[in-house]
């Protein structure tokens, strides 16, 4: 007997002499850790129960098929993908594939062609982002583009009994549709495999403008909700109840209620055990039994729809969470900058608006040959990547999809009179937001 065959053999031998550790449902099955944008990264306590329930949960509301094929991209630690892209296949006896990358992405949909993906909006704004840089180039083309998504976008509404026109725009619709879809929409389908029939999005908010695109255009997209601390989903829409401005009515065994400050809060046995060793955060997380979201939502015809985030976290569009607060310090920290906003909500990345001390200022136009008088020197080419640069050294020590990658830059400071400032001298992010719109959109266009 070689030496492999006498390990193995050992190996078999100890094992049979051990009893089956069977777990009890309240037994510890995973520390999902939190980004810990707010502080140090927390250990979610998932049990056994938690995650076994939320999986039930979501097999009575979403029911795979044993044909079904799922395509996954995301990383197992994001809770999302661990419950929705591998627990749930396994449950329901599906197949899943896995991508090589997100680069490779667009070509593994159409090898693999899945009929059921799991993604984060990002992916859809990617396609939605060639897709109009394609339009760009043939006025035909946007034309017979934007006939075919408002054609879809309002059978599709017929088929969730929202209002879509009246009974003679149903009839010319449906005589459009054909051509429209052979042209347009179809293509667009192609890209995904061709035989998708349901995309769940989670882990940030869908933009509408890319739910009324890819709904109209018959890419089958429902939008769902969940957080880690809930194993992690708490409701999701149905292709035969799909409301996209709604996160879909809470999954069976789920309670949702809306709490003080109109925040969203949840109870069930998918909720988690607690913060691992964290038993001040555990205590502040929960009121009355009720799991405190942190979201503001309404409940609407038994769906929640979320409003906001009670705290200042920027969500990405990829699901990733970022303080604000800890990038605008670090940046304010360095004697170059008076005031700092970090932006970049449901976006690719992140970004900066900063107002430049005048000493800074003068001494980068100087090295620079830039006129520090002249406002046009504010959006020049070269002024901005030297900020940025600067600002990219300061935020150095923050993961890398939390340092801002574009940056304006201002001399006018903000102030409680311009309204940009609070009483407080806290900033007014939706004020803001609004004052730097031109440039934001500018940002965000490539």
């Amino acid at each position: 007997m070689s030496t492999m065959e006498e390990w193995l053999s050992s190996i078999a031998a100890t094992a049979s002499c051990q009893e089956v550790q069977h777990a009890a449902p309240d037994d510890l099955a995973a520390l999902a850790y939190t980004s810990g944008t707010t502080g140090k990264p927390k250990g979610v306590m998932l049990t056994h129960e938690n995650v076994v329930s939320n999986v039930k949960a979501v097999l009575q509301r979403v029911v795979p098929r044993e044909s079904d094929v799922f395509l996954s991209f995301l990383p197992l630690s994001h809770a999302f993908e661990r419950t929705a892209g591998y627990y749930v296949p396994i449950a329901a006896g599906c197949r899943v594939a896995f991508a090589r990358s997100t680069k490779l992405l667009s070509e593994d949909l159409k090898t693999v062609r899945p009929t059921i993906l799991i993604s984060v909006p990002r992916i859809y704004e990617r396609v939605f982002a060639q897709i109009e840089a394609s339009l760009e180039k043939s006025p035909v083309k946007s034309r017979l583009f934007e006939a075919a998504q408002a054609v879809g976008w309002r059978q599709f509404c017929r088929t969730q009994g929202l209002a879509a026109g009246s009974s003679m725009q149903a009839m010319l619709d449906a005589c459009a549709w054909p051509l429209l879809n052979s042209l347009i929409a179809g293509k667009l389908q192609s890209q995904f495999g061709g035989r998708l029939h349901l995309a769940v999005s989670g882990g940030a908010p869908l933009p509408q403008q890319i739910a009324r695109c890819f709904l109209g255009l018959g890419v089958p997209i429902a939008q769902g909700y969940g957080m880690t601390e809930t194993s992690p989903v708490v409701a999701v829409n149905t292709l035969q109840e799909n409301n996209p401005v709604t996160v879909g009515r809470p999954l069976p065994g789920v309670e949702v209620r809306i709490g003080e400050n109109k925040e969203l809060q949840v109870r069930g046995p998918s909720v988690m055990r607690g913060y691992w060793k964290r038993e001040d955060d555990t205590a502040k997380a929960f009121i009355d039994g009720w799991f405190r979201t942190g979201d503001q939502a309404t409940i609407e015809a038994g769906r929640v729809r979320i409003l906001g985030r009670i705290k200042e976290i920027i969500v990405t569009s990829t699901g990733e969470k970022i303080a604000p607060a800890d990038l605008e310090l670090a940046i304010m920290a360095d004697n170059s900058f008076d005031q700092a906003y970090a932006f970049g909500d449901n976006r690719q990345f992140i970004s900066c608006a900063v107002v430049l001390t005048d000493a800074y200022w003068r001494q980068l136009t100087a090295t620079l040959k830039l006129d520090p008088r002249d406002p046009a020197s504010l959006h020049s080419s070269a002024a901005r990547k030297a900020v940025d640069m600067r600002i990219r050294e300061l935020t150095r020590n923050f993961p890398y999809y939390a340092q801002p990658r574009a940056v304006i830059l201002s001399l006018e400071p903000w102030t409680i009179d311009n309204t940009l400032l609070t009483p407080t001298l806290k900033l007014k992010r939706n004020n803001l937001a609004t004052h730097f719109a031109e440039e934001i959109e500018q940002i965000y266009q490539y």
